[in-house]
């Protein structure tokens, strides 16, 4: 790509949200975007219920005045304002850490962008079709930058770029989502420059800053794009300045590479979704133990040793401070715990929300000091294409080994509608009820088709009594 385009990104980026229409878009692109949507409702419904952090973060948001407005999130009798309901959204989707992953920019793309497109389009009535229009530029947007910069950088520099990148996607999202022009959703990039921001320090103790930071980039986007209607300068160049994103971020960012294929390769379609509630970079691991659990009938007093092998990045995030991931104390610390997720699947056999009761189960504690997380060079070889993992396995005096190399969920073993209805159901029936579960989940999958997204978010209230998180 020449220069002139290179210079030129925040422009290119900028017309591409402004101009994307529902008709432009592959019928493929349309149908799992509309699937994306649905999963991450389905994290929203249950997080709000369920996830440790939510009571003090709803007690915060009442605190500030943004349950003073008429914007839903899901799963909650409450209404909120705006930015208020972008932010509790973005957050709840992101609290469970089952939301959907693009493995080449290591980031959650749903979790900012699509919160931010739903509150723009309550703010002015949009129709579905815009909705989805938005919500694919604002993916594109968040997973380009991240390739951009690249995201193994960007990580070494101590920053998540769920947040980071996520702030100017959902910026993007609204900006299409309330029909601004080019040079509107420019200054609205311009703006968000200033709010991107997202710290791995959470890792140190099993923050929720983590869930805090996506939460606050789609507000943040909501609010940069609702100051740029209203005529407020951005900052030009954004993405590719001399103190833009890329530059002021990471060490040698490619800017070319965030339009690269623009409109024609779709980096939505390399979006994957999580069978399991943790980290991405131990599904492979947790696939290869299930397989292996299986195939061999392995029981948990017959282990006597289990190694993970990871790539780089996963080792920084599931496996480094092996001592400690040997000893999670706490969701998050289960969530980020290679051993863990491992020793859970071995033996239970499977890992969901509920495992994360269990940090104290004897049989996966027993479990825990045998297993060990390694750099594994030909897993690395295939990242980051791949998320892959390989696991070893010493039981009964054998050795067993199973290699995945592309974890259920991704993109080429994508789960199918029925199995994102069924994880959607497992998420949402006990807050919502069975009868308006389904409901919500038929009106996500028409949302294309809608006049408005009134009746979608309508159906987020749950019905009868439940007990809220806050109360």
């Amino acid at each position: 790509m020449d220069t002139n385009i290179a210079a030129g990104v925040t422009d290119t980026l900028s017309r591409y949200a402004a101009g994307l229409q529902l008709p432009d878009l592959p019928e493929a692109v349309v149908a799992r975007t509309r699937l994306l949507i649905l999963d991450l409702v389905g994290n929203i419904v249950r997080a709000r219920h369920d996830a440790e952090s939510t009571p003090p973060m709803l007690s915060a948001a009442r605190v500030l005045g943004f349950s003073a407005g008429n914007t839903s999130v899901f799963g909650d009798v409450r209404r909120y304002t705006p930015p208020g309901a972008a932010f509790l959204n973005g957050a709840l989707g992101h609290s469970l850490d089952f939301d959907d992953t693009h493995a080449a920019g290591s980031l959650h793309p749903g979790a900012p962008v699509i919160p931010a497109a739903l509150a723009a389009a309550e703010m002015v009535g949009a129709s579905g079709a815009d909705v989805i229009a938005g919500i694919v530029a604002g993916y594109e947007i968040t997973c380009r930058l991240a390739l951009a910069l690249p995201a193994a950088d960007h990580y070494r520099r101590g920053f998540h770029p769920t947040a980071t990148c996520g702030v100017f996607g959902a910026a993007a999202a609204a900006g299409r989502v309330l029909g601004l022009d080019a040079a509107t959703i420019a200054d609205a990039l311009g703006i968000a420059l200033s709010q991107s921001s997202g710290s791995l320090q959470f890792l140190v103790n099993g923050a929720w800053t983590k869930r805090f930071q996506v939460g606050w980039a789609a507000s943040s986007g909501l609010v940069a794009t609702a100051l740029a209607r209203e005529h407020f300068k951005g900052a030009a160049e954004a993405i590719e300045g001399r103190y833009g994103f890329l530059h002021a971020y990471a060490p040698a960012p490619n800017p070319a590479r965030a339009v690269q294929d623009l409109g024609t390769v779709f980096e939505l379609m390399a979006t994957a979704v999580k069978p399991y509630p943790s980290c991405r970079y131990g599904h492979a691991g947790i696939d290869a133990a299930l397989a292996l659990r299986a195939r061999h009938e392995l029981r948990p007093e017959q282990i006597d040793a289990v190694t993970l092998g990871l790539p780089n990045a996963g080792m920084q995030l599931i496996g480094d401070d092996i001592e400690r991931r040997r000893n999670p104390r706490s969701t998050v610390d289960g969530q980020f715990s290679g051993p863990f997720v491992i020793a859970c699947a071995l033996a239970t056999g499977g890992l969901g929300w509920d495992s994360y009761k269990m940090l104290d189960d004897p049989a996966i504690r027993a479990l825990l000091p045998k297993i060990d997380c390694v750099p594994d060079p030909e897993i690395e070889a295939v990242f980051p294409t791949h998320m892959a993992g390989k696991l070893t396995i010493r039981a009964r005096g054998e050795t067993f080994t199973e290699t995945v190399t592309v974890a259920r969920g991704e993109p080429e073993n994508f789960l199918t509608e029925d199995e994102l209805r069924s994880k959607f159901s497992a998420l949402a029936v006990p807050v919502l009820g069975t009868d308006r579960a389904s409901a919500l989940a038929d009106a996500v999958l028409a949302l294309h088709a809608a006049p408005s997204v009134s009746g979608l978010m309508r159906l987020a209230v749950p019905m009868g009594c439940v007990r809220l998180a806050s109360d």
